[in-house]
């Protein structure tokens, strides 16, 4: 067993509690794995802080069904408890048209738009839920909102409920005369917590790096998880079991020598899946990890490069700064070093960030264009067609990935990577990517490999033809 912790809606404080879990699960000395549904960088951050195990993300429509399966069994066998954090509402998804990834078998139970939703991920691993709902603005209707979940699809097990953000006993009594008919399980009481806050930004939570007092905030989250969940119906749900069915049996082999590879990771850069840098270990490659905004230059030996994304607009006078490591990164882009930089990898790229008071940063400039921070929201799904052979694709390849960013690129490439779709319809999105130098691959579309390993493949076969001298 194992259980997901789903929300009624967004903002509901699905990650709140799956912390506040993760917590008191942690000071009990169990092992926990967790699992985020969807594409979601910043919320696996703060799992990994707790567990001091790397957060696995459960993606359909950037892997596949069977990807999931085997990804969820692989990891939960490791510990002794796993907990999979929701994304949006319950049955919020997107349409399926990639047929090809879609088990027969699952069909008759999938909503029209609920694909990749936390409820597809539940059916997939036939794991039972348990709802969060917000009660900070209803008493009686409660009943409702549980009712409606648990009886919209048979097929999900809506283990219990947690109730948070109540406001009083007799608040809490009123909640509970309501449950009471539907004997619905109450597995948790988050009362209104004024002292327990993560701060956000224009892109969701405050990565952990930069929360100097974030393991206060953990003991107090412990703290409350102590005392506001049914532990004695929570534990056995939690614990896992040998699904060894699902098990990935054709992982890359690591026949190739060790490749030193440099990876961006600090304040600025840290948006990651952790299966891309277990590929590439896999591989062959030894992963070394520095930071643009405070060394110097590059790692000695590398071959490769890769930023991933992250906040490099809220940093990115601290990156102007380091001119040296600015420096070094565009002498090896035009020293032919393979490069793989998404979103704001590309952003740093660039000649210079514009700020989203106007201020103009210089960047490391191997791309003709800026990044120019505010407008609206980019985000969401991506199929994404290559234009033209690059570092990572051939032309004519389908590719599926995600957006999630505030820039936008002046001028816009002339020889784009990419035309992009919406992943769920025909609807264009118009042209993004650089692949000049051809040794770049430069795009705001983040991607999981899990289920495009040739795109890993590529990028090492590239980094070890790399002439070694050229990083003497």
């Amino acid at each position: 067993m194992a259980l997901v912790i789903a929300g009624e809606r967004s903002g509901v404080g699905k990650t709140t509690v799956t912390l506040t879990l993760l917590a008191s699960l942690r000071r009990r000395g169990g092992k926990v794995q967790s699992f985020k549904v969807g594409p979601d960088y910043i919320d696996p951050m703060f799992h990994q802080h707790v567990t001091s195990r790397a957060c696995r993300n459960l993606d359909p429509v950037l892997t596949s069904e069977a990807y999931v399966q085997q990804c969820f069994a692989r990891h939960s066998q490791l510990s002794e408890y796993a907990l999979v954090e929701g994304v949006m509402g319950l049955f919020d998804g997107v349409k399926e048209i990639k047929n090809e990834k879609l088990n027969l078998k699952n069909k008759q139970n999938l909503l029209s738009t609920d694909f990749a939703s936390t409820a597809h991920i539940a059916r997939l691993l036939n794991v039972p839920v348990v709802l969060v709902i917000d009660c900070s603005r209803l008493s009686g209707s409660v009943a409702a909102i549980a009712h409606g979940y648990r009886s919209l699809d048979p097929t999900i097990q809506i283990a219990g409920v947690i109730l948070n953000r109540v406001g009083s006993d007799r608040h809490l009594s009123l909640l509970k005369d309501s449950l009471e008919p539907l004997q619905l399980p109450i597995l948790g009481v988050l009362r209104r917590q004024d002292n327990i806050t993560i701060p956000d930004r224009h892109l969701g939570l405050v990565p952990t790096a930069e929360l100097p007092q974030l393991n206060t905030l953990i003991t107090r989250l412990a703290d409350l998880g102590d005392t506001c969940f049914d532990w004695q119906h929570l534990l056995p749900l939690l614990k896992s079991e040998d699904t060894g069915e699902f098990i990935r049996e054709n992982s890359p082999s690591s026949s190739p020598p060790p490749i030193r590879i440099a990876v961006a990771r600090d304040r600025a850069f840290n948006f990651y899946y952790q299966d891309n840098l277990d590929l590439l270990q896999q591989l062959g490659a030894e992963l070394v990890f520095w930071s643009p905004i405070t060394d110097a230059e590059l790692p000695q030996g590398v071959r490769g490069m890769y930023f991933g994304g992250g906040f490099p607009e809220v940093f990115a006078q601290q990156l102007a700064e380091n001119t040296s490591a600015r420096d070094a990164v565009k002498a090896a882009i035009l020293a032919g070093m393979p490069t793989i930089a998404e979103c704001g990898g590309l952003m740093y790229l660039c000649e210079q960030i514009i700020d989203f008071e106007g201020k103009s940063w210089s960047m490391v400039g191997v791309l003709p264009t800026s990044a120019v921070m505010g407008g609206g929201l980019t985000l969401g799904y991506r199929r994404a067609v290559a234009m033209q052979d690059s570092l990572l694709v051939n032309a004519g390849t389908n590719i599926y990935g995600h957006e999630f960013h505030r820039s936008r690129l002046s001028p816009i490439p002339t020889q784009p990577l990419f035309e992009t779709y919406r992943y769920d319809c025909e609807e264009n999105m118009g042209y993004e990517g650089w692949g000049f130098p051809v040794n770049v691959h430069a795009s705001y579309v983040h991607l999981h490999w899990g289920e495009s390993v040739q795109i890993p493949q590529r990028f090492f076969q590239q980094c070890f033809d790399l002439k070694s001298h050229l990083t003497k």
